[in-house]
């Protein structure tokens, strides 16, 4: 019992750590966002992975050339798709508006990536047969209703505060958001697929909180791929943007950006590293429940983020009651998993 909390405890500050690292983001000025995401995701996708893998393996070239293109391409696949499913979420956004977009793309991700490792693993049946397995489902039904509620929440402070998505297309935002959470389900079925490279982490004596952080390297490597191509190929593209004029503002101003730049792609990247802590504490078997964990506490913390950053301030009372009855749904929800993790 101690090992699960603890591991739903890491789960919580990866998810506070995903949903806070924006807000340094958000305060980046005179550059255009996609230098912006570039910088962030240098630091979030390719220099810390790369970084703490040589840190933990005395041979860093050695160690992935031996577990052989087999297992190396899945992982870096499944992260590309992930890439995909990380551009997808500005249009997401744009046709429905940031809290019903991101509500029904993550409800979309917290399913797809929970329910199809298992059924691939030919696990299906212990989700309905088992009393921890019904337990869990009950948990990922429960954190849906969640995540619905405070994305309605979401929706009604966006309306109060005049942020409502513009060009609102109800249709064709459905169907971006359910394509984005499922291309964003990449990351967890990267993660499952990088299991040999986790297991031969741990043959060569990694501790077993630090065992999954190599997977990263090809994991993250390849949404790098995708989401730095999009963003220099947008700098290149389009007149209004440009690289070298984000570049030329004064060097205050490019420490300034540089900085906050990269600590919200480090604390991008720590959202994961502590998934890793979380998912260690977890029994091998149930490792599905992982990721229900990390994307329902994500809508949770960010939830509290926003209250704690002064989001909600001048809207009424009806929408922060709606919100907090959602977030009490989620905490819910990961009880009822961790009953079913104790079972």
């Amino acid at each position: 019992m101690p090992a699960l909390i603890a591991g739903i405890g890491w789960h919580i500050v990866g998810a506070a750590s995903a949903a806070s690292f924006y807000a340094p983001i958000e305060k980046v000025r005179k550059w255009s966002w996609e230098t912006t995401w570039a910088i962030a995701g240098f630091f979030s996708w390719i220099l810390l992975p790369i970084g703490v893998s040589l840190i933990l393996l005395r041979d860093f070239a050695g160690f992935y050339a031996s577990l052989g293109p087999q297992v190396l391409w899945p992982v870096a696949l499944f992260g590309a798709m992930w890439g995909v499913g990380n551009v997808g979420y500005g249009l997401t956004m744009r046709y429905l508006g940031m809290s019903l977009g991101i509500g029904v793309a993550i409800g979309v991700t917290l399913v797809v990536g929970t329910l199809i490792p298992p059924i691939r693993h030919g696990e299906a049946a212990l989700l309905f047969t088992t009393r921890g397995g019904l337990l869990t489902m009950a948990g990922v039904l429960v954190a849906l209703i969640g995540v619905a509620v405070v994305s309605y929440a979401g929706h009604l402070k966006e309306i109060q505060l005049r942020g409502e998505a513009r060009e609102f297309n109800l249709k064709l935002g459905l169907l971006l958001a359910g394509l984005c959470g499922v291309f964003s389900s990449g990351m967890s079925f990267a993660i499952d697929a990088a299991k040999p490279m986790e297991a031969a982490a741990l043959h060569l004596g990694v501790n077993p909180l630090y065992a999954a952080l190599p997977s990263y390297v090809f994991i993250m490597g390849g949404g790098a791929i995708v989401n730095l191509s999009y963003c220099f190929i947008r700098l290149a593209a389009l007149k209004r943007l440009s690289l070298r004029a984000d570049l030329a503002q004064p060097t205050g101003t490019l420490v300034k950006n540089g900085a906050l730049a990269a600590t919200g792609g480090i604390m991008w990247y720590l959202q994961f590293f502590f998934y890793a802590w979380g998912a260690a504490n977890i029994p091998q078997h149930l490792s599905y429940v992982n990721w229900m964990l990390h994307m329902s506490i994500y809508v949770l913390c960010g939830g509290l983020v926003g209250l704690a950053l002064g989001e909600w301030a001048h809207v009424g009372s009806r929408p922060i009651r709606i919100l907090w009855i959602g977030m009490i749904i989620i905490i819910a929800a990961a009880n009822l998993v961790g009953l079913g993790l104790a079972s």
